[in-house]
């Protein structure tokens, strides 16, 4: 396949596709297998669901209660504050942190409750919407952070900000997500990514897959980090080279409270050009055993936690699960011409000591397939992709140990060393007009990864706080790769090449609280791929300005840069006296400016209002050596680029995001944002286009509302999600040339001139919670795209009817989710 249709031909789901006739065929299974499935399990979802109620109508008048507690800590140190008052406001219930930092409330009615924090040194903290249920105890960790003290010990007190990031060195186009939003937003079946897409300037790349675009930015500018540490892509069947896959690995049973940055990120997150997830792991329960089991579409799910050991602390918590898919497939239930198989373990183990500080264990793994058998009935190929025989495999796995230590009352040390797995491979067959097979395409992508790094914090005083640390990753690849350049070339290897090589990355950021209200962040990122030696320094600086209670303005600016995806380095070239080359295996680091200036303005306690403008100037961009060409690699979401490249290329995105968002109060929210942007790039030709994922607009809403039962011990919720936003860009096709080659072939000079219709999507949420003695159950069911759209994909030459063929997304899909709790 030639360098035009690679990066024309976007991928739904899983498995790389040598035509997009191949593509449009899994596209077809996928949809039928995923509505015929949903809809198989909603029958038995009701009558379990009929059944609960009746159960709970003979408790009517029994109050249920649980436990809630948790600890109070510095938000740099992450050290314990003792003496910290805890309250429950609507309950006039009042407690006092001991010396560990902790707190305890007994016996509180089940509910949404909010909780506030408050401490001569420290300001004050406000958590509202704190979901109480019967069948699992709330344990939370909640940081705090330090007042700003005047020489007069005049203090005035901030208002508390919903949404603040955790990391109190993100202050620009960076937010925190809890996990009930990932829970709770229509359609974003507890998956991070698929969440992220109803924040601003956020767009998924298609239906079928998790990628993110992120203000113009190709989806591989993504950052994947957990507990401080980098870690590979986390989804189920992952092209190579991308940040995305088909569904998440990560369970929403372990996460914690995150952040999601989209620009200008703080000094310590490198080798990221478009947006950084920062991933933490909540505890499990050091006191009781609690457990989870879940079944549904994407599979059946068994979470456990409690103690280790009795009075220490410790404690673990994991989950499991399983692809309802494969589980129907080995039951017998044909499933078309194919089969999609997938499981993953998620775990984290966390042991504190008395003097040697706290060590935390972490991973996860998944393992992903799917098998396209094809058809050998020629009476049946509607399209090429009917005829071709594929095997598509992506496992990754990682694991992690993390060890936090205080060295003194002033300074901590974090450390980490991880390990990480992936392997990526494809292998498809095309089935001949006299029924053989000839291979198509085949690769295998192997990558091994362990990483040593090392934070260490220190506060100065409560307005002077520096952090700095070094980021080492061993990296080890076997890859190999044989492809053709369009259907009707020979196979041929375009990557063989097993190695060793490393990375290194140092940071160190300072903030100083200047005036009561005005912080000010600065530092510097260091980034050095060993393999070629190609490095960057890269300057990050933020101002916060909180104005008065109700606004705050903000200004970001950041040097970023991100190393090629591997496989790109590899790419070799036979000369015509048969030796090899390898034309990138010095290609440079791609690199850009990040500049955003923000306002936030609360318009009530729970209403406000966020503008954000921003300009990110991307440079060395890796571009086509011909200069006639309009390849880019900013227009790549997956795969590596085996064509020879230079970094010659120029990018910019800018644009204005606005957004109003009421937070959950009377257990009513919604947001609703618009995102006017630009993403424009430059190739060897010289000439300023439309990059692929320049839609242009996103207009994005977003709510939802609960209602008690009588007694409060159901809750019925929906939710609502509508998306309307630019198409994406594609290339015409010239239909003569193609039909003459036997292939497709684009007007390349006209390279992304074309834009998909716009898209539009609603996708609905309903949900039902029950509570009991002990134990919660929730029925849900996501009806993805409601109003049965079908979106454009694309289009592709059919080279066996000779004519362009219009590929369309996803319809109609219902999911249903089943969830007990005790």
């Amino acid at each position: 396949m030639d360098k035009t249709q690679k990066s024309q031909n976007l991928r739904l789901f899983p498995g790389k596709t040598p035509t997009a006739a191949a593509f449009s065929t899994r596209h077809r299974q996928h949809k039928t297998v995923a509505c015929l499935l949903a809809l198989m399990a909603f029958l038995p979802g009701i009558n379990l669901s009929g059944y609960a109620q009746t159960v709970e109508s003979r408790k009517t008048t029994v109050l249920l209660t649980q436990q809630l507690r948790g600890v109070v800590v510095d938000n740099v140190l992450q050290t314990p504050i003792q003496g910290a008052t805890v309250s429950l406001p609507a309950l006039g219930l009042t407690t006092m942190t001991d010396a560990s930092g902790a707190f305890r409330f007994s016996a509180v009615p089940i509910g949404v409750q909010q909780l506030a924090i408050t401490h001569v040194s420290y300001k004050e903290v406000l958590l509202d919407n704190i979901n109480v249920i019967s069948g699992k105890e709330n344990v939370l960790s909640i940081a705090v952070e330090s007042r700003f003290k005047m020489a007069e010990e005049v203090v005035v007190q901030a208002k508390s900000k919903r949404n603040r990031p955790l990391n109190d060195m993100s202050t620009v186009s960076a937010r925190a997500f809890t996990v009930e939003e990932t829970q709770k937003y229509a359609a974003a079946v507890n998956d991070p990514s698929r969440m992220a897409t109803a924040f601003p300037g956020v767009m998924a790349s298609d239906d079928g897959n998790n990628n993110i675009i992120i203000r113009g930015n190709s989806p591989t500018g993504l950052l994947w980090r957990m507990e401080g540490i980098d870690i590979p892509n986390p989804n189920h069947f992952a092209s190579t080279g991308s940040s995305g896959g088909g569904i998440s690995i990560l369970s929403t049973q372990l996460l914690s409270n995150s952040d999601f940055i989209t620009g200008a990120f703080a000094a310590e997150y490198g080798n990221a050009l478009s947006g950084v997830f920062d991933l933490k792991l909540r505890r499990g329960n050091n006191e009781k055993r609690e457990y989870a089991l879940q079944a549904g579409f994407l599979g059946l799910n068994a979470a456990a936690e409690g103690p280790i050991s009795g009075k220490g602390g410790a404690s673990y918590l994991a989950n499991y699960r399983y692809s309802t898919l494969s589980l129907l497939g080995k039951m017998g239930v044909a499933l078309e011409a194919g089969s999609t198989d997938f499981q993953d373990l998620s775990y984290h183990v966390y042991v504190p000591t008395k003097r040697a500080g706290t060590f935390s264990l972490f991973g996860f793994g998944g393992l992903s397939s799917q098998d396209i058998s094809g058809d050998k009935d020629s009476s049946k190929w509607e399209d090429k992709g009917d005829r071709y025989i594929s095997r598509f495999v992506s496992n990754t796995a990682a694991t992690g140990l993390t060890h936090s230590i205080s060295l003194g009352q002033r300074t901590n040390l974090r450390s980490a060393l991880a390990t990480s797995y992936s392997k990526i491979g494809d292998d498809y067959q095309y089935i001949e007009d006299n029924y053989s097979l000839s291979d198509a395409y085949i690769d295998r992508f192997t990558t091994r990864k362990t990483t040593l790094t090392s934070t260490l914090n220190h506060k100065f005083s409560s307005h002077s706080v520096i952090r700095g640390g070094a980021i080492v990753t061993f990296i080890g690849s076997d890859y190999y790769q044989k492809s053709k350049e369009n259907e009707t070339a020979p196979l041929k290897v375009v990557i063989n090449s097993k190695g060793t090589t490393q990375t290194v990355q140092g940071f160190a950021q300072w903030q100083y609280k200047i005036l009561e209200g005005v912080t000010l962040n600065g530092g510097l990122h260091y980034l050095q791929l060993l393999y070629n030696n190609t490095m960057a320094l890269e300057p990050r600086a933020s101002l916060k300005w909180e104005i008065d209670k109700k606004n705050t303005l903000s200004f970001g600016y950041g040097g970023h840069s991100q190393i090629q995806a591997m496989g790109v380095y590899f790419a070799q070239v036979q000369q015509p006296d048969g030796s090899l080359i390898h034309p990138n295996r010095d290609l440079d680091l791609t690199r850009a400016h990040h500049g955003v200036v923000s306002y936030h303005r609360w318009l009530g306690s729970n209403l406000a209002l966020k503008a954000e403008a921003y300009y990110q100037h991307l440079y060395d961009v890796p571009i086509a050596t011909s200069d006639t060409s309009t390849f880019s690699m900013l227009n790549v979401q997956s795969e590596y680029i085996t064509d020879p490249l230079v970094n010659s290329g120029t990018g910019r995105n800018y644009g204005l995001e606005l957004s109003l968002e009421k937070y959950l109060a009377h257990r009513l929210y919604y947001t609703l944002s618009t995102s006017l942007y630009q993403s424009k790039y430059t190739a060897a030709d010289g000439v300023e286009r439309n990059t692929r994922f320049n839609g242009g607009y996103i207009v994005n809403l977003i709510g939802g509302k609960e209602f008690l039962s009588a007694n409060g011990l159901r809750t019925f919720g929906i939710n609502i999600r509508t998306l309307y936003a630019g198409g994406l860009r594609t290339t015409p096709i010239n239909l003569d040339a193609s039909r003459q080659a036997g292939y497709g072939i684009y007007y390349e000079k006209e390279a992304y001139t074309q834009q998909n219709d716009p898209y539009f999507r609603t996708d609905l949420r309903l949900s039902l919670r029950w509570n009991r003695s002990r134990l919660t159950s929730t029925l849900s069911l996501d009806i993805q795209n409601v109003t049965n759209r079908l979106n454009v994909y694309g289009d592709w030459y059919d080279s066996e009817k000779g004519k362009v063929v219009t590929s369309y997304q996803t319809g109609l899909i219902p999911i249903l989710n089943y969830k007990v709790e005790f």
